[in-house]
């Protein structure tokens, strides 16, 4: 995924490739993928040299991998087929690959499909989650460059063995970005969302849309909670400095084949935004479980075996509190993790309880974790006061608190997340962003 060393703003990168890439809902229908098609034809007569990444149909990828599992278990001594499971779930984004590449065809454009070996998107050997080593970009740069729009299957790539590998759950925002790195250009991501908002539009009515977001920020937001782009995507997005906006796929161009100015959400380096807001956002997830061990010896090692343990066991682990226990010579330590870890975390500490020697466990996931985000935080003081007198004078208590440079997030019951919500987007006045 190398890319030319080009740190100046991406209005002044002389270049005409982009990557537009058309997530499942996007790709939901003929009628969707028409749409599309339309789009993509539009930044073509414009001038653009253009790869396009789909994803699969929505509700496509849970029916496949749940044809794997009718599959049957693998019987005792018996490996996972974890290759095969990739070869069969991969095939959703062939088929949108297929199918968009046929209907611009049939609209008297350039097109071609490249399936993720034949570019080739390069990773690891982590099936069902694997991990892009790198894309060459000569062979599809030179295709796209001669007028050829490359549709490319997104989540899946193909490992040094020649086999079909998967990138896991959200993986096409990953390869998109990927190959724009690759094709050093901008990534336009077309969702169901017309861009990042202040908060989920869906909670408070009066989220605003940002016309620019930081990839501090906007990584801060997806680890967080918001939806709109996977994790991973805006890490590779970073370090490979590629410009990304998210715009609605729900557009048409105009008359004239032009699409709208403006649009959508840049996600780009801190420096190109002139106006630092100190908060840009407020997130919130559901996806949370705190853990409590009570009564856990008092020794320095012990939190440091708890963890270790958990680490071991690929469990993320996120805020973490320690408190005096009522029984001399212990503590209580409280943690969080996402709910599908909470199980297998809970295991993991009952059976190892005489070695770390805590009294009992506690699980509760009617908890959420809410976050407010922003650069700004970094130069301006009473962040922190704001938000907990917002959340005081709402009555919402907190269980847990994490921080970083450029955020504050806070563990509450479930019941009050989107109160909390609506109370920390008015308090930080991002109505009026």
């Amino acid at each position: 995924m190398t890319r030319p060393d080009d740190t100046r703003p991406e209005s002044t990168r002389p270049t005409t490739r982009l990557v537009m890439k058309f997530g499942g809902t996007s790709m939901g229908d003929l009628e969707r993928i028409r749409r599309a098609a339309r789009i993509v034809a539009a930044e073509a007569a414009a001038g653009k040299q253009i790869a396009v990444v789909v994803s699969a149909m929505a509700g496509k990828t849970n029916e496949l991998v749940a044809w794997t599992d009718g599959a049957g278990r693998p019987g005792p001594g018996i490996e996972l087929s974890d290759d095969e499971y990739d070869v069969v779930v991969a095939s959703g984004e062939q088929v949108t690959a297929g199918l968009l590449a046929l209907t611009l065809r049939n609209m008297g454009l350039n097109a071609r499909s490249w399936m993720g070996w034949q570019i080739p998107i390069l990773t690891d050997e982590a099936h069902g989650r694997a991990r892009i080593e790198d894309v060459p970009g000569e062979v599809l740069g030179s295709a796209i460059d001669t007028g050829q729009i490359a549709v490319v299957p997104g989540f899946q790539g193909v490992s040094a063995g020649g086999r079909i590998t998967t990138l896991g759950r959200g993986g096409s925002d990953t390869s998109a970005v990927a190959v724009a790195a690759a094709l050093g250009c901008a990534c336009d991501i077309y969702t169901d969302v017309d861009g990042v908002y202040t908060t989920d539009p869906r909670i408070e009515s009066r989220a605003r849309r940002l016309e620019k977001v930081s990839y501090e920020e906007m990584l801060e937001m997806a680890s967080l909670g918001a939806k709109v782009l996977q994790t991973r995507s805006v890490e590779l997005a970073m370090a490979k400095r590629v410009p990304v906006r998210v715009l609605s796929s729900f557009i048409e161009p105009d008359e004239n084949g032009r699409l709208p100015e403006h649009a959508g959400t840049l996600i780009c380096d801190e420096e190109e935004i002139v106006e630092k807001r100190i908060v840009s956002g407020v997130a919130m997830s559901r996806d949370e479980a705190r853990i409590t061990l009570l009564g856990l010896s008092d020794r320095v090692e012990a939190p440091a075996d708890v963890f270790t343990r958990l680490a071991e066991a690929a469990v993320n682990v996120d805020m973490i509190v320690q408190s005096q226990s009522r029984t001399p010579g212990t503590v209580n330590l409280t943690f969080t993790t996402g709910r599908r870890d909470a199980a297998r975390a809970a295991e993991l500490m009952r059976s190892a309880q005489s070695e770390l020697g805590f009294e009992e466990i506690r699980v509760d996931e009617d908890v959420a974790k809410v976050s407010v985000v922003g650069v700004g935080m970094r130069s301006h003081a009473g962040v922190a006061q704001t938000m907990f007198r917002a959340l005081a004078d709402k009555g919402v208590k907190f269980q847990a608190i994490s921080t970083s440079e450029i955020k504050i997030s806070v563990l509450i019951d479930a019941a009050y997340a989107e109160l909390a919500v609506r109370a920390l987007h008015s308090a930080y006045g991002l109505e009026a962003v």
